[in-house]
């Protein structure tokens, strides 16, 4: 498993699919954030996970919660999936230096090259409330989404 419940969450700054900075810092300044680390854009199972997020939003909004997606793809093969997909939270590109938020989260599979299917729930003081993660090819579930948003709620 990656980065523990309780540690405090690793600071970075990337860029979006729409090449925006985006700071963690300031992302979870006025509301929590959750996390979502995938493998790479345009893959069948990454697609179907962030297909599930993006039917399931309001989930996050009812929570409170902001929804952001890392992968190490480039800004722009994100926003050209996001476009394609209509995802309406942004997704950060880990792309250089190659997957360094990954790796500070522990969520980097330095074999393959790509973040691993790893999920954060930061709080407003930038601690982690709820952590989960699944093995390669495995999707991550609406529930265990719900579960991590429950732990924040009772946090």
């Amino acid at each position: 498993m990656p980065l523990q419940i309780g540690a405090p969450a690793p600071d970075f700054e990337l860029v979006d699919h729409l090449g925006r900075t985006a700071r963690l810092a300031e992302l979870r300044a006025e509301k929590s954030v959750v996390l979502v680390f995938f493998p790479l854009a345009f893959s069948r199972t990454c697609q179907g996970e962030l297909g599930a997020l993006r039917d399931d939003f309001a989930m996050f909004e009812d929570a409170g919660v902001r929804l952001v997606g890392i992968s190490v793809d480039s800004k722009f093969a994100l926003r050209a999936w996001a476009e394609e997909q209509g995802y309406g939270f942004p997704l950060l590109a880990d792309f250089w230096p190659h997957g360094e938020v990954a790796r500070a989260y522990d969520a980097f599979v330095e074999d393959r090259g790509y973040a691993a299917r790893a999920t954060f729930v930061i709080d407003e003081a930038g601690v982690i409330r709820a952590a989960f993660a699944t093995p390669a090819g495995e999707p991550r579930t609406i529930e265990q989404y719900r579960a991590a948003l429950e732990l924040l709620r009772a946090g």
